[in-house]
């Protein structure tokens, strides 16, 4: 099985970690994003999504984070612990109902303010509009709150008392404004005290290899102004910003 990665997209972080978790063998295709490799035509041969994560198992390919997840539980039942994505009716339901939420609503308002403070400046000598930054944040604690108090509860994780795909899902996409300066547990000892024990459930060894990538905004700029990206991601800020 090969798995097309770039472990700085948390979709692809989430199918990485989740697959070295559970014991599942894979070969690691990277599609460096930063140098544009997703529109490659040999990528767009593998993927006409030109996204990542993307899954090929045979001949069998699949995009889409969630599917790939939900795929490979289902293949390796036998070997992959049911609290990942229980079998029992109503904690599966609780599993995707998290999972069917969190694609538009918490995961693209992690990305945006990710995007905001990090990308943004190097795309833009002015920055961000100060109204559009704020509505971010706005935006990001909303859903912040949201998964407090109707998903986490005063529960351990978000189905109950184990460790599920939705915890996974979660942490990964809150580490992309935490990795731009953005603490975005402080204040919340709630939330600090669910992300500690995801960590520990995923191994703080393995949990940290996954998110490693620390590249300076410098060197960024640099293999996206190389590879073209730097134009192609201006225009599209300013169709955000108009």
């Amino acid at each position: 099985m090969e798995l097309y990665l770039d472990l700085h997209s948390p979709p692809a972080r989430a199918v990485f970690l989740f697959a070295k978790i559970a014991g599942i063998p894979f070969e690691f295709k990277l599609v460096d994003l930063t140098a544009g490799q997703q529109h490659s035509e040999e990528y767009g041969k593998i993927s006409m999504v030109r996204k990542v994560p993307v899954m090929k198992d045979g001949s069998f390919i699949l995009t889409e984070s969630v599917a790939i997840l939900k795929y490979l539980v289902q293949k390796h039942a036998s070997s992959v612990a049911d609290h990942w994505y229980p079998a029992e009716l109503q904690q599966r339901a609780r599993v995707n109902e998290f999972l069917s939420w969190q694609h538009m609503n918490f995961k693209m308002h992690c990305s945006k303010v990710f995007w905001f403070r990090s990308v943004a400046p190097v795309l833009s000598d002015c920055g961000v509009p100060k109204e559009k930054m704020d509505s971010a944040l706005e935006d990001l604690t909303q859903s912040l709150n949201m998964l407090e108090q109707k998903f986490l509860q005063d529960k351990r994780f978000i189905v109950d008392d184990r460790v599920s795909l939705a915890d996974l899902m979660a942490l990964v996409d809150l580490m992309q404004p935490y990795g731009t300066g953005l603490d975005v547990f402080e204040g919340r000892p709630k939330l600090s005290a669910w992300r500690d024990r995801v960590k520990e459930e995923i191994g703080e060894e393995l949990f940290n290899e996954a998110h490693h990538l620390k590249m300076d905004m410098k060197t960024l700029a640099e293999a996206m102004t190389k590879s073209g990206m730097l134009e192609l991601l201006k225009v599209k800020l300013q169709k955000v910003f108009n």
